[in-house]
């Protein structure tokens, strides 16, 4: 399968440096084996402190898991160096903010959630905890006494 990027795009305002923060970051997925096309049904959750071992001793992978419809066991890794955050300039267009390394899994749905970082586009304020699971997040910065937020949050996979 290789490797499939998830580019994500929003509207940003007065805000920069939107990303994720922490190994404990979970990557809402529903994924699709690449042998059969069954789809979860459930959002499982990446997250880069996991390591799970591969069969045959081949290494290890963020998640292995075995299709529930044809038993074969497939994987899927979250590239580490490839997360990058989503600045005032990526503004209402896609980019890619991580890339997974899928051998038999492919992601088809991203659900965003809680654990996005950003701050202040003029003020540098940091804002934690970001949750967007509603698709739109607002805050206000004392700082530049204006309100911030991310608007219309969507994402689309591409093949890298």
């Amino acid at each position: 399968m290789g490797k499939i990027g998830l580019q994500f795009k929003a509207t940003l305002e007065n805000i920069t440096n939107v990303r994720p923060v922490g190994e404990d970051f979970r990557w809402y997925l529903k994924l699709k084996c690449g042998n059969c096309g069954e789809v979860s049904e459930k959002w499982q959750y990446l997250r880069l402190m996991d390591s799970h071992p591969l069969k045959g001793g081949r290494g290890s992978a963020t998640m292995v898991q075995k299709c529930k419809l044809c038993s074969r066991e497939n994987s899927i890794d979250i590239l580490s160096h490839t997360i990058k955050p989503y600045n005032a300039e990526d503004n209402e267009t896609f980019k890619t903010i991580v890339e997974f390394e899928c051998r038999g899994l492919e992601p088809v749905d991203f659900q965003p959630q809680a654990g996005f970082v950003a701050e202040g586009a003029e003020s540098g304020t940091p804002f934690t905890d970001i949750n967007l699971l509603e698709k739109d997040w607002n805050d206000y910065d004392e700082k530049i006494k204006e309100s911030v937020g991310i608007y219309e949050v969507t994402h689309r996979f591409v093949k890298c």
